[in-house]
């Protein structure tokens, strides 16, 4: 399986032939979905949604399917024969992928903030995407694609989660609002993160490919 970051939290995975895209956001870039054939996302704010680039992606390849939550769901009514509806627990096949299905909820922001539903992904057993929830999946995975600044996050909050999930390698994601030094701080604290188990942390550049 092959792991390409897209921009912000988006990510591409490749198997066989057939793409997986999760969380195709308005900071993904103009081609997050080129060549789908299966889309996953997370929860309904706009930098892990932009639903009329999903609704275009679907206009444009009649087998494109998406998997989602019913909050999601419900923007992307117009093409509602395919979108699929999940929650914690599911496990479904999609593009050659099996997924399962793991957490409820998106983290607070604030006590004025409503709480939104926020359904993490796990690929293959390996790869696990947790939207914008700390959720510790049950079963051990081995890829991390770790949060990594947000307005629901505190730094000791991502290390701390880190290290529960315990992967053997995490590649941080929900970079969008960052500049270059906020970059180069965060990688310090990854390396924070890394060190009690010397497990390979990083962030990946957009447009990088790693082999899992």
């Amino acid at each position: 399986m092959r792991l390409t970051k897209l921009g912000h939290a988006c990510v591409r995975l490749e198997k066989g032939g057939l793409n997986l895209v999760i969380d195709p956001g308005i900071w993904s870039g103009p081609d997050a979905l080129a060549g789908a054939n299966a889309i996953l996302i997370t929860h309904e704010h706009v930098d892990h949604l932009d639903a009329a680039s999903v609704l275009a992606a679907l206009a444009a390849e009649p087998g494109l399917r998406v998997w989602t939550n019913a909050a999601v769901a419900a923007q992307l009514a117009d093409a509602a024969d395919r979108v699929h509806v999940v929650r914690h627990g599911d496990t479904f096949p999609a593009a050659g992928f099996d997924i399962a299905v793991y957490g409820h909820e998106h983290a607070v922001i604030h006590r004025d903030i409503p709480v939104i539903p926020n359904t993490g992904f796990v690929v293959d057993g390996e790869v696990f995407h947790p939207g914008d929830a700390l959720t510790v999946p049950e079963d051990g995975i081995s890829t991390l694609l770790l949060p990594y600044n947000a307005p629901w996050l505190k730094v000791s909050e991502m290390i701390d989660y880190a290290r529960e999930v315990a992967p053997r390698r995490a590649y941080a994601i929900h970079d969008g609002l960052l500049n270059d030094r906020g970059l180069g701080l965060m990688q310090n604290l990854l390396n924070v993160a890394a060190a009690p188990s010397g497990a390979e942390y990083a962030r990946l550049e957009p447009g990088t490919t790693v082999e899992l």
